[in-house]
């Protein structure tokens, strides 16, 4: 029997998580797991050696070398056979940020966070300089406080929000770089929504809240034209959730694996 995988450490989520030709052929697209990705990004853009990034990712430096020959045999698959390049999943725990003022969550809340600024939803994700969180238990709002990112980018705020335990964001604009990244963080999405914070979190616990699902910010992110259509939050999304426990449906402190895994073993 195969040893089970150890779960390799990585720094954050990307910024971007598809590439594509201009001309692209009607075939499978190449899948690049985050542990393989996070092996391009230290041993090729920071400069680090195999033995380093080893460290980095807790893993032996003969499987880093596995999981970058992988990685690289799928860039170049992608270059040469003119194929998109997706990064999703992986065999991996996203390595936390310092959130050590933000309060302890119960065992039995829902977190919301609401993109913030001046009592109001703050419209452009990636800008995002603070953050207003509220606990719900049994759809009543027993804690709020606001909190500032420690990072700016796409992929690190996902990463803030799931160190965060955050369960639910909602928010204005948002690229479609962030909503992979949230996707990925376990992070339900309640997109292009304008106006007070507090009045959306209460809207979303009652079930009323209108949001869009395809609410995206366009000219690159900076959030113009990231209007909602007035869809309404339905069922299965409640925040009124009883028996919520800490830790399900995240990844944040857990290993994350996918079917998507590649076969190096350590």
């Amino acid at each position: 029997m195969p040893r089970k995988q150890r779960c390799r450490w990585i720094g954050g989520y990307p910024d971007c998580w598809e590439f594509s030709p201009e001309e692209t052929a009607d075939q499978k697209p190449v899948v690049m797991s985050l542990d393989e990705f996070e092996t391009i990004r230290l041993l090729d853009r920071e400069g680090l050696t195999q033995e380093q990034s080893a460290k980095r990712m807790g893993v032996a430096r003969s499987t880093v070398t596995a999981i970058y020959d992988s990685a690289r045999r799928k860039i170049a698959e992608a270059l040469a056979e003119g194929k998109r390049l997706l990064i999703r999943g992986g065999n991996y725990r996203l390595k936390e940020q310092r959130t050590d003022n933000i309060f302890q969550k119960g065992t039995n809340s829902m977190r919301i966070a609401v993109t913030y600024e001046n009592g109001e939803i703050f419209q452009h994700f990636g800008h995002t300089e603070q953050f207003k969180l509220y606990d719900v238990e049994e759809g009543e709002i027993v804690a709020e406080q606001v909190v500032n990112t420690n990072g700016t980018g796409h992929g690190a705020l996902a990463g803030f929000l799931k160190t965060a335990q955050v369960d639910s964001l909602i928010c204005g604009g948002i690229g479609m770089g962030a909503q992979n990244a949230l996707r990925e963080a376990g992070i339900k999405l309640y997109g292009g929504v304008t106006g007070s914070a507090d009045s959306a979190v209460r809207a979303l616990t009652a079930g009323t809240l209108q949001y869009d699902p395809n609410a995206q910010c366009g000219h690159h992110g900076e959030g113009h034209d990231c209007g909602h259509h007035g869809h309404h939050h339905g069922e299965g999304h409640g925040c009124g959730h009883h028996g919520h426990r800490h830790g399900e449906g995240h990844n944040g402190g857990h290993c994350h694996r996918s079917d998507n895994d590649s076969p190096q073993k350590d």
